[in-house]
């Protein structure tokens, strides 16, 4: 019960922190020499942070690349695959799958958050080309291959896998903003709320849904993309039949509404004074 209590606090300590670079984690000191990250390394890497040809790491210190990408966004329609490949050879191998490498000698290859589609693997020995082609990902799923240098690749099995079964959904509710994005200090607005049109677009479809479920159902796809404003949610959560369902709405509505310091206006939603209760509560916790 006390190593309960104590996660709870954990994670409720992180999710009150503003997104602002340094505000968020437990900054780990930087154990690279000025010798080493003034030198370069070439094995298995490119220098795809570069728009020049040269090969070779990023200096971490080369003051021109602070604050590159200065209106990145996270697109939450990337989707989400997984590809792990085993080697089961001696040697140092690398293996680029889509935008993201990994070099080893475990034979052992694991990469996450891919994007569905086809999607280009090389593989490198010692750093010459050896082996290419292109595998088809599908959302959720993870495909699992072995390579042999003399024989080639083979695909052993897909199956489906949570996607990004991380612990929490929302990535920005922990991540620090490194880019600046939130230049309002408000770290629940990443730009995705509903605007007034767009929400009367929705509001009607959604009231369309004969059923609660089909209206639950409705919002749950739409909060992948978008946040709404309290008053929205208010409105969407007065349209729902049965309080129990009212109220497990707007529970997970909460975690992308973009003003909650005005969610008490979704009390005025309920009928029920246990449900307003019930509410604040989970709020507070």
């Amino acid at each position: 019960m006390k190593n309960i209590f104590i996660g709870l606090m954990l994670f409720a300590g992180i999710y009150s922190f503003a997104q602002e670079a340094g505000k968020a984690g437990e900054l780990l000191r930087n154990e690279a020499s000025t010798t080493e990250m003034q030198s370069t390394k070439t094995r298995g890497f490119d220098n795809r942070n570069n728009n020049s040809n040269n090969s070779g790491f990023r200096n971490p210190n080369n003051q021109n690349n602070k604050g590159r990408n200065p209106n990145y966004q996270w697109n939450q329609n990337y989707g989400y695959s997984e590809v792990f490949l085993r080697i089961p050879e001696m040697g140092y191998f690398t293996v680029e799958l889509g935008d993201q490498m990994i070099s080893n000698n475990s034979g052992k290859y694991r990469f996450f958050d891919l994007q569905s589609g086809r999607v280009p693997i090389s593989i490198y020995d010692n750093g010459f080309l050896i082996y290419r082609t292109t595998l088809q990902l599908r959302n959720n799923n993870r495909l699992v291959l072995d390579f042999f240098t003399n024989n080639g690749l083979y695909l052993l099995d897909s199956y489906p896998v949570q996607s990004q079964s991380y612990g929490f959904n929302d990535w920005n509710d922990v991540w620090n903003d490194l880019y600046g994005n939130n230049q309002s200090g408000n770290w629940n607005n990443s730009g995705n709320v509903m605007d007034n049109n767009t929400f009367r677009q929705f509001f009607a479809m959604f009231q369309r849904e004969r059923f609660d479920d089909g209206k639950i159902a409705l919002v749950n796809q739409q909060m992948r993309s978008s946040q709404f404003t309290s008053e929205q949610i208010r409105d969407l959560v007065k349209s729902i039949s049965f309080d129990k369902n009212k109220l497990m709405l707007a529970k997970s509505m909460y975690s992308k509404c973009v003003d909650k310091n005005k969610y008490f206006l979704v009390s005025d939603a309920f009928d029920y004074e246990s449900s307003k209760r019930e509410l604040r509560e989970f709020i507070a916790k």
